[in-house]
């Protein structure tokens, strides 16, 4: 049979027979970060915007075209394995999912080299751990990767990256990641360098000089995020089992392969821009990919689209997602970006926001939860406060009780009445280990999983039906009628404390580290002020941003404007103070690296989006929504309008608002903008100065000034009516 036009005879064995596309997903993540919660669960059973993380993953890979997963289980491994024998996913068709299960690995190195020598993995295969969220598509990634191993077999793995932009101040991204400096071939995009643990204090990156004498151009990255999804050869698998020292993924792994120049095999990236990728890996993180999940970043997987795990809830305005079966009092306020799962209970004068709560939860009166992880089936007595901490399934919180920021109660705590539950404080039933291997997890496998239990944990411990239990004789430590233990703070953990946390971090050590870094900020700046923001070194670069730039610039743009939109929100239900406010919106200027305009756009933007939710009728209605709501917050506006150019920003965000995404207030323009004027939030030499510079614009650009001819003209003569009024 002749070939049709325009197609291809291939000899390649991989093309003519199919090679189904298969992934690895590691269930276990070889960490104790999300200690104590993870002694008595694995991390990827645990609730993410209450559905099982694992969910996510495996909904990604199916959504993705890979038809094989095997996942990999030790800690815990029979809670893994019957969760998913009960789940749809071993039901699924042309998606299969085996488990491989282990009773002694200790790491990712030991996992793969158990997988390999299964001998389960016929081809290239995707590598993820079950803490990953995302939507992207693999299909050009896996062609990239396909295309370079025909060229060169010693290509042997794709990583995938995003951009991110991090804290100058905290080092960090805003998944609570330490700043990770890359060198990549802006050419090949092959790695060079990858370097996660640097020295800030030194303010440098060392970089072999070969690196810049085999390469012609080197871009040098810290606005990069490693998303933890690996596109992998068979070759792979056999680096792991002829290198017993590698076991971490990153630290071992991929640093080994950078700097062995005898074997030549190569590392490459597929950078995302639209799509979405991150991995649960602290408390930061959760709370970060929580808020990315609700506010649709990740979208189909959110909670009003049905998938395997999912009960679908309904999406109301400003971002609430309300289940079934929920009793609320009428008295009770529900703010916004907050999920209320299914039979849950909510007294009177209760107050939530910026909160996920799961099924079957009871909270009394007068409570107050705010950026809060409750999970299934707790108890929340009357008169309790919240914030920003995270509450497992089973808790109970009596009455009067205080849950400051940072807080993790672990399951089936007891939290006694008028108890105050410091900031940052783990509490368990489980004592604190006294030892802190990476492995310690697997002592408390299921008992009939085979693994080896520690003396040092099971002398203060009952075992009883499968359950691990406290000791009855030990005495509470979170008030009259509780149970806990609250776990001390190990030498040196406190900064990871702070900067893993699900709370903000504070504004007393956002000070702190503003001023001890001032000086070398004001520095960095001078010696940068000509690199392009990737930070390519290339000879003959002109220094200019490109397109690619300016899209991820984009991005983190919507995210801190979304960030700032809830954080306004808050203060209006909770009526936190403007100065708090401005506290909160300088975090996440500083987090996202981003300028006083930005924060003045994105206020407007909050401002005039709460006049349009509030309820009217009329063109007349929306208009006194407006005045009030811009009354009501015009300090707030001015504080980040510093000058002409920032007030120039708000009217042409008005402009875009009018527009695009409120076009209600389009016929109101030329009536608001005089208000504008008149509350002080924006000065004639603004107005004036952005209707002129629309002089030369095309029509379509001009609508808004046209409305506004009359305002504008009153404008330009009011200077000349003083004048004679003077004379």
């Amino acid at each position: 049979m002749v070939a049709k036009k325009g197609t291809r005879v291939s000899e390649d064995a991989e093309e003519l027979a199919h090679i189904p596309l298969q992934a690895v997903l590691l269930a276990d993540s070889f960490a104790q970060k999300f200690r104590p919660i993870t002694l008595e669960r694995p991390k990827v059973l645990l609730p993410l915007v209450n559905v099982p993380m694992i969910e996510y993953s495996l909904a990604w890979l199916e959504s993705a075209g890979v038809e094989e997963v095997y996942v990999f289980c030790c800690a815990h491994s029979k809670q893994v394995i019957d969760y998913l024998e009960n789940s749809q996913w071993l039901s699924q068709p042309n998606f299969s999912v085996t488990t491989i299960e282990s009773h002694d690995s200790i790491s990712a190195g030991d996992a793969l080299r158990l997988i390999y020598e299964r001998n389960v993995i016929h081809g290239d295969f995707i590598l993820i751990s079950g803490d990953t969220v995302s939507n992207m598509s693999l299909t050009q990634a896996l062609k990239e990767h396909k295309e370079r191993r025909k060229k060169d077999p010693n290509s042997v793995m794709t990583m995938v990256i995003k951009q991110s932009k991090h804290s100058s101040l905290t080092h960090q991204t805003r998944l609570g990641n330490d700043e990770l400096f890359m060198a990549i071939d802006p050419d090949t995009k092959q790695l060079l360098y990858y370097e996660d643990k640097a020295d800030h204090l030194k303010g440098t990156v060392t970089l072999d000089k070969m690196v810049l004498v085999d390469n012609p151009a080197v871009s040098l990255h810290n606005d990069k995020q490693d998303c933890y999804i690996d596109i992998c050869s068979l070759e792979v698998l056999s680096l792991f089992t002829d290198n017993f020292d590698y076991q971490h993924l990153r630290r071992h792994f991929l640093k080994g392969l950078l700097v062995d120049d005898i074997m030549g095999y190569k590392i490459f990236t597929h950078e995302i821009n639209s799509s979405y990728a991150a991995r649960v890996d602290n408390f930061r993180s959760y709370d970060t990919i929580s808020k990315d999940i609700i506010q649709r970043w990740t979208y189909p997987l959110v909670p009003d689209v049905h998938f395997s795990g999912n009960h679908p809830t309904k999406l109301e305005r400003r971002g609430m997602y309300r289940a079934s079966e929920i009793w609320q009092s009428r008295s009770a306020q529900i703010g916004p970006f907050t999920l209320l799962g299914k039979g849950t209970k909510i007294g009177d004068n209760s107050n939530l926001s910026n909160s996920v709560i799961g099924e079957g939860c009871t909270i009394g009166s007068n409570v107050s939860i705010e950026g809060s992880y409750i999970w299934n089936n707790v108890t929340i007595e009357d008169d309790c406060k919240l914030r920003h901490a995270i509450v497992c399934d089973g808790v109970v919180i009596k009455s009067g009780a205080v849950l400051e920021p940072g807080v993790i109660l672990s399951f089936k705590v007891v939290v006694g009445q008028q108890f105050v539950v410091p900031a940052y404080s783990k509490v368990s039933l489980l004592p604190q280990p006294i030892n802190q291997d990476s492995d310690e997890e697997l002592e408390y496998a299921d008992s009939s999983s085979g693994a080896v239990e520690s003396p040092s944990i099971n002398d203060s411990l009952d075992v009883a039906n499968g359950e691990l239990v406290p000791n009855s004789s030990d005495a509470p430590e979170v008030g009259i009628s509780g149970a806990g233990y609250i776990w001390s703070i190990c030498e040196g953990g406190h900064e990871e404390e702070w900067r893993h946390s699900i709370a903000p971090i504070p504004a007393d050590k956002l000070s702190e580290l503003a001023h001890a870094t001032h000086d070398d900020l004001d520095l960095f700046t001078q010696d940068s002020g000509n690199l392009p923001p990737s930070g390519e070194l290339r000879p003959d670069s002109d220094g200019t941003v490109s397109d690619e730039d300016n899209e991820d610039f984009k991005d983190d743009s919507a995210y801190f404007e979304k960030e700032v939109e809830a954080t306004f929100l808050r203060a209006v239900h909770e009526g936190v103070e403007q100065d708090h406010v401005i506290l909160e919106v300088n975090s996440l200027r500083l987090s996202y690296n981003l300028s006083s305009s930005h924060c003045a756009g994105a206020i407007f933007y909050s401002v005039m989006k709460l006049a349009l939710e509030t309820p009217h009728a009329s063109n007349s209605e929306l208009l006194k929504s407006a005045a009030s709501v811009i009354t009501k917050w015009c300090g707030l506006l001015k504080h980040y309008l510093q000058s002409i150019d920032e007030e120039i920003e708000v009217i042409m965000r008005f402009e875009e608002m009018c527009m695009e995404s409120a076009k209600e207030f389009s016929p109101l323009f030329a009536q608001i903008l005089p208000l504008l004027y008149e509350k002080d939030i924006l000065q004639e030499e603004a107005i004036l100065s952005w209707a002129s510079e629309k002089e030369g614009a095309d029509e379509s650009d001009k609508i808004f000034v046209k409305q506004s001819e009359a305002f504008i003209q009153w404008l330009k003569e009011a200077p000349e009516e003083d004048e004679d009024e003077d004379d």
